[in-house]
């Protein structure tokens, strides 16, 4: 009898198993997922809680185009410093542990960086979120199949590898990668070619569902690899309406044409937007307005292979990156190429071009 109940409890599991397989991805998006389940540790995060898209609202399309029922393919995101980029690939991956399983690839410039990202960032997000925890296999179990480079769980895995390792981009067919810090791959990686086309050879099986996902903040012009797909791209700025006047534009350092940043070195706190508009002066204290009213545009014609995103530092939110901070950084820098190329780099998201 105890025997007959073992094959109907095992019989019954399949059975759920296989309606599970049958049932499509709901029609939930990447932005929706995080907000209801999402949960940001103190460990990691100086704003723990519940992840909340609206803090960062220019996050929210670049999500949804992870989504299982978007019909976008490759994201390519060129982003500066302190925008929120390195959640929002995390929200990506727990999403797909969640609510669309399938085999994933994430891929870091080295696979050192794999291991501490795995360790200090996956981990602790799987943890603070119950949804996640309940579906990943503890590593204390034998059959678990768990190692620091690989999380398991019904209906997939993630495998963290480095784009300095060709034997960690060897796998079987991938559903979905996500490709962090791309500028830093190399060019070559142990002889057998270009990481970032050895990684994308694994999602061919996949080629009616996979989702890619590139970030990365820019390096030298010409040179960087974030560059080239953005280039590639529709282009996409963030449009936000000045509280003056209701014209939408989007945010520069110094560019005449748009919303742009005027200051004085001497007193870099009082730094203020211009409206390309009206010419009314914005403070900062009026960018989280600007940030919920803010939409994505295209700025140029692609053939639709990859959608591009380009989102600079000055679109930081309230506590986190300040206009001053910026200008302040701005003037330290600017009379030494070096530092200007890293103030470049990370405040505009803007690639450096050597002279």
């Amino acid at each position: 009898q105890g025997s007959r109940m073992l094959d109907y409890e095992g019989a019954h599991e399949i059975e759920r198993a296989w309606h599970e397989g049958l049932t499509p991805d709901p029609l939930l998006s990447v932005s929706a997922w995080a907000d209801q389940h999402r949960m940001l540790s103190s460990k990691a995060s100086a704003e723990p809680g519940r992840w909340r898209t609206a803090r960062t609202p220019y996050l929210r399309e670049i999500m949804d185009c992870l989504s299982a029922h978007s019909p976008v393919r490759h994201v390519a995101f060129m982003k500066g410093a302190q925008i929120g980029g390195t959640e929002m690939g995390l929200n990506f991956l727990g999403y797909v542990i969640h609510n669309a399983p399938n085999p994933t690839m994430a891929v870091y410039p080295r696979i050192e960086d794999a291991e501490d990202v795995s360790k200090d960032r996956v981990s602790t997000m799987i943890a603070a979120t119950p949804e996640l925890e309940a579906r990943v296999r503890e590593n204390r179990s034998r059959d678990s199949g768990n190692t620091i480079l690989k999380k398991v769980f019904r209906g997939g895995f993630i495998k963290f590898s480095g784009a300095n390792s060709a034997a960690s981009l060897r796998s079987k067919p991938i559903c979905n990668l996500f490709r962090d810090e791309i500028d830093a791959f190399p060019d070559d990686v142990d002889g057998e070619g270009d990481p970032l086309a050895l990684s994308e050879e694994r999602t061919n099986t996949y080629s009616r569902k996979k989702k890619i996902l590139d970030v990365s903040t820019p390096t030298i012009k010409d040179v960087s690899k974030i560059e080239k797909q953005y280039r590639a791209s529709d282009q996409r700025r963030y449009f936000v309406p000045c509280p003056a006047c209701g014209h939408m534009d989007y945010l520069t350092w110094r560019d005449v044409g748009h919303h742009r940043i005027e200051f004085d070195e001497a007193h870099p706190e009082l730094a203020h937007m211009v409206c390309s508009g009206c010419g009314a002066k914005v403070e900062e204290r009026h960018k989280p307005v600007m940030l919920a009213g803010g939409e994505w545009r295209p700025t140029a014609e692609s053939d639709g292979r990859i959608r591009g995103y380009h989102l600079s530092a000055l679109y930081s939110p309230l506590g986190w990156l300040s206009w001053q901070e910026i200008v302040r950084r701005f003037v330290t820098a600017k009379n030494d190429a070096s530092k200007l190329k890293v103030w470049v780099n990370t405040c505009l998201g803007e690639t450096w071009e050597e002279k």
